[in-house]
């Protein structure tokens, strides 16, 4: 397979966790083969891991070989790590907490970004508000962790009721789950930012990276003060 060099279309944020704690990710769904083959290569050069989102897999059997072998690659959250090795460091602080199946990937890829950085994460699927008994079963649970990623769409009703009852930091995350007036999320999204939950926050529709991103600042903050004395 030959493939054209791309590398004026590519620069490298190589300094960014320095600045901010955690490394560029590269958003794969808008490229082109031949970029993503530049980006890889380039982060090879100089001795870097990628984390790759919304990497579809077509775009993963489309590149050479040398670099598939080198993905980790997941079809479910559309994420892939590259020449990844990193190991998780210490227990989860996060508890990543969808409101049905059908958010099951948007939070796969909240997860997959946090393991991509070394943070555990406790994965709490299908509590819902609809069935509110599934949720009060596993509060205490999520209560216990000081950060809280809520995946939903609909109404997006679960981020409110938790945000209502535990402590922790609460990352809402709408996502593009219904029909009709649901409108691609736009429902949930304004519903979240409608939320009378003091300190919500809410990320954009389907943003399960950013959440990870918002999660991992407030850990680093507390970590550093935490270090610092």
């Amino acid at each position: 397979m030959t493939v054209t060099r791309a590398r004026r279309e590519v620069v490298l944020d190589t300094t960014r966790e320095q600045r901010i704690g955690f490394g560029e990710a590269v958003l794969a769904g808008s490229k082109t083969v031949e970029q993503l083959v530049e980006v890889l290569d380039q982060a090879d050069d100089k001795g870097l891991t990628l984390l790759l989102t919304r990497l579809e897999c077509h775009q993963v059997d489309e590149l050479p070989v040398r670099l598939q072998e080198r993905l980790d690659y997941e079809s479910h959250s559309r994420t892939a790590f590259f020449d990844a090795s990193r190991q998780i460091g210490g227990p989860a602080r996060v508890a990543v907490v969808t409101a049905g199946t059908s958010d099951a990937a948007v939070a796969r890829e909240a997860v997959r970004t946090l393991e991509f950085y070394g943070h555990a994460a406790v994965e709490i699927c299908d509590v819902g508000v609809a069935g509110l008994w599934r949720l009060q079963q596993r509060i205490d649970e999520i209560a216990a962790l000081p950060v809280v990623i809520a995946v939903a769409g609909m109404d997006a009703a679960l981020p409110t009721v938790l945000a209502g009852l535990v402590g922790s930091l609460v990352v809402a995350v709408p996502t593009s789950v219904g029909y009709g007036i649901s409108e691609g999320g736009k429902t949930a999204l304004h519903s979240l930012l409608a939320s009378c939950a003091p300190g919500l926050v809410t990320v954009n529709i389907d943003n399960g990276y950013g959440a990870a991103c918002a999660a991992m600042r407030a850990l680093h903050i507390h970590d550093r003060a935490v270090r610092d004395g």
